[in-house]
């Protein structure tokens, strides 16, 4: 689904009060109903932005209303003349901003992610006045928008499943009740307006999922731009990613590192045993993205389906290190954390395309896996060096609710172990 991209023009009030603002913190509130992909987006842009070096935290004004109810009971909460339920909203709603607001007054804190309806004008101006009035940070909004039947079913079908409120309720009554929730809030809802009439001075996106269109209005500062620019490719709802590693190679079984070696004969071996088995879960529109060694390039030989072989896959370039054994790095080179921080950043561009897919299967080496599997999972970068990434097995990642789940297949085929634990020295200076 290609998405057409709008801008509108703005003035720039805000930067007359606060001038170097453009270098501050960004809070990105979501607006929009109920079952739109708020929550889905906000956790993406937060992966996205946190692996990409800006800190970033979502604040889910949900999690703050259940702090105040032992258990949700029923869509009545929600309405606009249910006084004490109203109170709790907005209790919840203040907290959560406040939160976020204290967060990025934090050094190394940039962006914080403010999840919720934000369905009122009232609301988006608070927001306005305590991110930008009083603390001189910068605000952004971004609107879901969504009337496609189709796709509002499926939307309907993820919350009933994941979401805390109806974790407890038959399926029948849980989507009764979220339809009389959807119909209170729509009574509630002012949606921003755009163009010269906008409510506030700062930048607002407007996504149009039913109709696969973006509407982006003041959008300036690279914060914004990188967010605009993020949010601008349609992602997949529903999405399944395959990865392996290269079959065993003629240096894992001496121990050495780097090079472009052949494979195994063991190596082989899981070649064959690889593309029987994805072949046998007949994949639609399946593709096949290796680097461009050739042991990952005979590792999917045997496999039918469109293959590219991309140079951001890779294996770490390890320069001095290269061809030396486990025993011999270890000796001479005991921290090596600097080369996944370039391996990190060269994966961008493939990591934006891979969420943007499904039914890929990603063909690559250890160091380059390590980072992939980190990116989806959300792996603190100082244990990205020591995920486990072993040989001879298939990792199969599926996008549930907001959160990927991990399964791996070892394939009947004997390979060497090349995993290393982390060091002690290190354990024991992490710990202390």
């Amino acid at each position: 689904m290609n998405r057409k991209v709008c801008f509108c023009r703005s003035g720039a009030q805000a930067a007359r009060k606060f001038p170097l603002a453009q270098f501050g913190p960004l809070l990105v509130a979501m607006v929009g109903l109920p079952g739109r992909g708020k929550s889905l987006l906000a956790r993406r842009l937060s992966r996205y932005l946190n692996y990409t070096g800006d800190k970033t935290r979502v604040y889910d004004i949900s999690e703050y209303r259940r702090k105040h109810m032992k258990q949700y009971a029923t869509h009545e909460m929600f309405k606009p003349d249910n006084l004490p339920a109203w109170r709790i909203r907005q209790q919840s709603f203040r907290e959560a901003l406040e939160e976020a607001a204290g967060w990025l007054q934090q050094p190394e804190n940039r962006i914080a992610i403010l999840d919720g309806p934000n369905v009122s004008r009232a609301q988006r101006q608070e927001i306005y006045d305590l991110i930008y009035g009083q603390l001189g940070f910068r605000v952004m909004f971004i609107e879901c928008v969504c009337e496609d039947p189709v796709l509002l079913e499926r939307n309907f079908k993820e919350i009933l499943q994941y979401s805390a409120d109806y974790t407890n309720m038959a399926t029948e009554e849980a989507l009764k009740d979220l339809t009389h929730k959807m119909a209170h809030y729509k009574a509630q809802y002012e949606s921003p307006t755009l163009g010269s009439l906008w409510e506030l001075p700062c930048p607002m996106v407007k996504i149009l999922d039913g109709e696969g269109g973006i509407i982006a209005h003041g959008v300036s500062g690279t914060k914004e731009s990188k967010i605009l620019a993020y949010v601008s490719t349609p992602r997949p709802y529903q999405q399944t990613l395959y990865f392996s590693r290269h079959g065993e190679s003629e240096y894992n079984v001496i121990g050495r590192i780097g090079g472009d070696a052949n494979l195994s004969p063991r190596g082989r071996l899981y070649a064959q045993s690889l593309a029987k088995h994805i072949q046998a879960l007949n994949l639609p529109s399946l593709q096949i993205w290796t680097s461009t060694l050739q042991r990952t390039k005979a590792t999917s030989a045997g496999i039918q389906a469109p293959q590219i072989h991309l140079h951001e896959l890779d294996e770490i370039w390890s320069g001095d290190c290269e061809s030396l054994s486990y025993e011999e790095l270890q000796e001479h080179f005991p921290r090596r954390g600097g080369p996944y921080e370039d391996v990190m950043a060269r994966l961008v561009p493939v990591l934006t395309q891979l969420e943007c897919e499904t039914n890929v299967l990603t063909i690559s080496h250890q160091a380059v896996l390590r980072c992939v599997l980190s990116y989806f999972l959300e792996t603190p970068p100082d244990e990205i060096p020591y995920v486990h990434v072993p040989l001879h097995t298939i990792i199969k990642l599926t996008l549930q609710g907001y959160n990927y789940n991990m399964e791996t297949i070892k394939m009947p085929v004997e390979c060497v172990d090349t995993n290393r634990a982390k060091p002690v020295k290190l354990l024991r200076e992490s710990d202390g």
